[in-house]
């Protein structure tokens, strides 16, 4: 991502409710899984989901962090997670293999993406499970998606698809931010229709609503349980290696 918008990012992720609530659904997922699990945060950015979970009670040593960006791997050891390394996500070569692996908003960001994933299917251990979030629909492509350096957005079709080519067996497939998507495909409509002086993206900073926005995708994470939405901001599979 664009310097500016970086240094934005990590002032606000702890806070702001799209990072908070998609942390808040990843924990709800391991929930019932050993505390002991070896865990790799694929884009693990200042470490914050890494520290959650060892809160949750999973062992510091055996969580890693791996992330392209100088910054966020010097913010990761400031907030105490020395397994964090600098790495390209299309490339790992950690020795280590995981009981789970989480990619949240970092294939879109990889030119390779097929290799990528081939790549993380031969991290994952056997029977372990592997969580990835992707932005979603190209129609909701604006200059959010520019300041991020991202590739592409994609269908939750073709991530399954481009998953099961690797070798991944979906358990759960679905879209996220349900109840926002209407009003977030608006503003990027009228955005395109704008032109702006400055390329900032969507985080301007932490919005006035954010609790707001935060319980009402918190409550979506809770209808995760039982439904999987047919289209939203984003869209994730969890899978197993088969």
């Amino acid at each position: 991502m664009e310097a500016t918008f970086e240094k934005t990012y990590h002032e606000i992720e702890t806070e702001h409710f799209w990072f908070k609530s998609r942390r808040r659904y990843i924990r709800q997922l391991l929930k019932n899984s050993p505390r002991d699990s070896k865990i790799l945060d694929i884009g693990c950015s200042s470490g914050i989901l890494l520290n959650e979970l060892i809160e949750d009670g999973f062992k510091r040593e055996n969580l890693y962090g791996i992330d392209v960006s100088e910054k966020a791997i010097a913010n990761c050891k400031q907030n105490g997670i020395q397994n964090a390394l600098i790495m390209d996500a299309q490339e790992i070569t950690l020795q280590e293999k995981f009981d789970v692996i989480i990619a949240s908003d970092c294939l879109e960001h990889l030119q390779e993406d097929d290799k990528a994933l081939k790549n993380w299917y031969n991290l994952l251990k056997e029977d372990g499970a592997i969580f990835v979030f992707v932005p979603a629909f190209m129609s909701l492509w604006s200059q959010h998606d520019e300041v991020n350096l991202h590739y592409r957005r994609y269908t939750l079709l073709q991530l399954k698809q481009k998953m099961q080519a690797s070798g991944f067996k979906i358990k759960k497939s679905s879209y996220w931010n349900f109840f926002l998507f209407l009003p977030i495909w608006l503003v990027r409509q009228i955005g395109k229709l704008q032109k702006r002086k400055e390329n900032t993206g969507d985080l301007n900073g932490i919005p006035a609503t954010n609790s707001i926005l935060l319980g009402l995708i918190s409550f979506e994470n809770k209808l995760l349980k039982k439904v999987s939405f047919p289209f939203g901001v984003s869209a994730f599979c969890i899978a197993t290696k088969r």
